[in-house]
């Protein structure tokens, strides 16, 4: 990891007002099967450093994955800065940031025989459902330490650990192609394995038949996948500061206005203990919070990074993620979609006819920014008189998540994590638009 100090000081020597340097470093150990059998293990490590600095009202950037290049760093930032954005942001001092838990040694300290085993035990559970499924799986240990140093004499550091596995599973007969998948990640080594097994064994019973369904208007339920994949991107875009002081959001004027079914509730909390997108501060040194988005239907706040909030003359919610690529961008950490009253097998015994969905191919197509989803069901069910019936083939869903977040059938009681950093119940609609090919 790079001393940021020489770094600031150049960039301040070669005539920047403010400077501020992000540096990562990262090592990570994955254990990647494919067909059924273990392809590969590696051990990497990767590090590297970003300087962003204010030229006469203006931001310069540059990045480097060399030690020591800090001459030339700082001198390729400065020469960017007549031709970046119009600085709106100060970096900030030192403040108190929250004691956020999202290091365990136990994690470094996992053997990779260990490794092996929990991808390989993912695969055998499946395939003895499904001896003809063609599985591909990932195990992956890594941790990261994350440094952010400005001018304005802010210093921020954290390590974070992270484990996670993941099966996939193809199954082709003919011109028939079923896709199943699911995995967990958390920062501690622990994953909820037999979860895992569960959620696609359920997947694979679901679609040993197929079903028809029509064109039409009907109930349509997302499982927390389905959510996942389908309504969380261009609910979440909404939230967006900058789409919001661009005019660009659904929500603009919104903040403050009952805009969706009462019993809805989002939070973005990157304070959650070892959660994967939890940290004590965002990339930009600003310290992470819990921040209501929707509560009981309400619209509470905006999400903004230094630069956005500047702009919108707001306050920086914590909300900057980066790469050493590119200048920060606002997104979510932990998302929370409260849970519901009503059970999963509720939700569909009250539906003549119907769908559930898993996963929407994509889903982004569109005006995402106005909130429209619309894509192929990749996986999904057909519902007749409160049971699964079969599994669906050459269907379309489309809805806006706007309008159709303002009317549920119900909200799931049951919540789970999808990818470390959602956590969500099913959601059901009473109508969306449903198109099949005849």
């Amino acid at each position: 990891m790079p001393d940021p100090e020489p770094i600031l000081s150049a960039a301040q020597r070669l005539g920047a007002q403010q400077a501020e340097v992000f540096a990562v470093a990262t090592e990570e150990t994955p254990v990647r099967f494919e067909a059924n059998r273990l392809k590969e293990i590696n051990a990497r490590q990767t590090s590297g450093v970003a300087l962003r600095v204010i030229v006469d009202g203006r931001i310069g950037f540059a990045s480097s994955t060399k030690p020591g290049d800090v001459e030339e760093l700082a001198a390729a930032a400065i020469e960017t800065a007549p031709f970046g954005p119009e600085a709106h942001l100060d970096f900030p001092t030192d403040g108190q940031a929250s004691a956020v838990e999202v290091f365990d040694p136990r994690v470094l300290a996992l053997p990779v025989d260990d490794m092996v085993q929990a991808g390989q035990s993912l695969i055998d559970a499946v395939r003895e459902v499904e001896p003809e499924l063609l599985c591909d799986a990932y195990v992956r240990r890594g941790s990261s330490i994350v440094t952010i140093a400005n001018t304005k004499g802010g210093h921020f550091t954290y390590q974070a650990t992270g484990y996670s596995a993941w099966v996939n599973g193809t199954l082709i007969r003919g011109t028939d192609m079923l896709f199943v998948g699911d995995g967990d990640a958390s920062c501690r080594p622990s994953l909820d394995l037999e979860g895992i097994e569960k959620s696609v064994i359920s997947q694979l019973e679901n679609s040993r038949r197929t079903a028809e369904v029509k064109t039409a208007e009907m109930p349509v339920i997302f499982t927390p996948l389905g959510v996942a994949s389908s309504l969380i991107g261009p609910l979440t875009m909404a939230f967006s500061g900058r789409l919001v002081h661009q005019g660009q959001s659904p929500l603009v004027g919104c903040l403050g206005k009952d805009m969706y079914d009462l019993r809805f509730s989002v939070t973005d909390d990157a304070t959650l203990p070892y959660r994967p997108g939890a940290r004590p501060f965002d990339d930009e040194g600003v310290a992470s919070r819990r921040i209501p988005l929707i509560e009981k239907g309400t619209v509470r706040s905006f999400l903004y990074d230094l630069q956005t909030a500047g702009l919108a003359k707001a306050q920086s919610t914590g909300s900057a993620e980066r790469s050493l690529a590119a200048q920060p961008s606002i997104s979510t950490t932990c998302l929370i979609v409260d849970e519901g009253e009503v059970p999963f097998e509720e939700m569909m015994r009250g539906v003549k006819e119907g769908l559930v969905i898993e996963e929407l191919m994509g889903a982004g197509q569109g005006n995402v920014m106005g909130g429209d989803f619309s894509g192929n069901v990749l996986l999904g069910y057909k519902i007749e008189h409160g049971e699964i019936t079969g599994r669906v083939k050459d269907t379309m869903v489309a809805g806006n998540v706007h309008e159709a977040l303002k009317r549920f059938a119900a909200i799931g009681s049951e919540t789970r994590w999808v990818g470390g950093s959602l956590r969500t119940p099913a959601l059901a609609f009473e109508v969306l638009t449903v198109s099949a090919k005849q």
